[in-house]
């Protein structure tokens, strides 16, 4: 099962500071010809849950619940079995998920907990989920729908290029709603939606309020190339979460980058929770 990218990040805040400044007190002390061992006590972080939950219209209820770790300790996914997990959907009606781990073949995203039977879920609507252990842990979140901004076109263009070396770029456009601030996520996969993304950007509509947008890729795509163009409209708690995990993995390891800490969707612990609407194109090139 794969490592929860937020169990991995959630302490760098903390711990980048701490490894910054041994480094200029290591330097201080050489250049001084002086040089002295230090213990340096680490403060304690108690584990917290760690959730990850994306609703979708239409599909099972599946999330991801795990723990956090301490920096320093080996990387290793821990997952509490004692878990009690709940969707509450918008009619006040709450749907248990069940603790039975594996993996999303469509997606190739691990989960702990699934429901037993497919969500109904609208632009609009508010879901709930309660998440909590037999330690006293809890975890709350809230999430709405986002309104659906359809694709309006997909489209690509050849290079002048010759045999392998001939690759085509890809344009989406959509246009965005005049009335509302805006945050999306576009992601282009190539052949199959469980790789990597070729691309993936998290625009917001601050400087295209209203207006149309086209967002491109490099010359990445040869002829048959099966892609998948996805336009996600979110909503901000999910965009902050999103940036703040961007900014958080250009940060880790880096002694001259900002630290960040990622800003959580949920009350209680460690995660993200939302539902997602998006739109979806399969597009072979030609």
């Amino acid at each position: 099962m794969r490592t929860s990218l937020i169990s991995r990040l959630s302490a760098i805040k903390w711990r980048c500071g701490l490894l910054i400044g041994t480094w200029l007190l290591a330097g201080l002390l050489g250049g001084c010809g002086l040089q002295k061992d230090i213990d340096v006590e680490l403060p304690a972080y108690p584990p917290q849950l760690v959730v990850e939950a994306y609703l979708e219209n239409g599909q099972v209820p599946r999330i991801t619940v795990s723990e956090s770790g301490p920096y320093l300790a080996a990387p290793e996914l821990q997952v509490p079995t004692d878990v009690k997990a709940f969707v509450v959907l918008p009619g006040g009606q709450r749907q248990e998920l069940l603790f039975a781990p594996g993996a999303d073949r469509r997606t190739g995203k691990a989960y702990t907990h699934t429901g037993t039977r497919r969500l109904t879920a609208q632009p609009g609507q508010t879901f709930e989920l309660e998440v909590s252990d037999s330690k006293g842990r809890r975890v709350t979140g809230q999430a709405t729908m986002p309104a659906t901004v359809p694709i309006d076109t997909v489209e690509w263009k050849f290079n002048d290029k010759q045999g392998e070396f001939r690759k085509a770029y890809v344009l989406t456009r959509f246009r965005d709603p005049a009335a509302t601030t805006d945050y999306y996520r576009l992601q282009v996969h190539k052949s199959r939606l469980a790789t990597s993304p070729e691309v993936d950007y998290t625009p917001d509509d601050r400087l295209n309020n209203g207006q149309e947008f086209t967002l491109g890729t490099s010359y990445d795509f040869a002829a048959d190339d099966t892609i998948f163009v996805s336009l996600y409209h979110l909503d901000q708690a999910y965009y902050r979460f999103l940036q703040s995990v961007q900014d958080a993995r250009s940060a880790n390891g880096n002694p001259f980058g900002q630290p960040a800490a990622i800003k959580s969707t949920v009350e209680g612990g460690i995660g993200v929770f939302t539902v997602l609407n998006y739109q979806r194109r399969r597009i072979i090139i030609q």
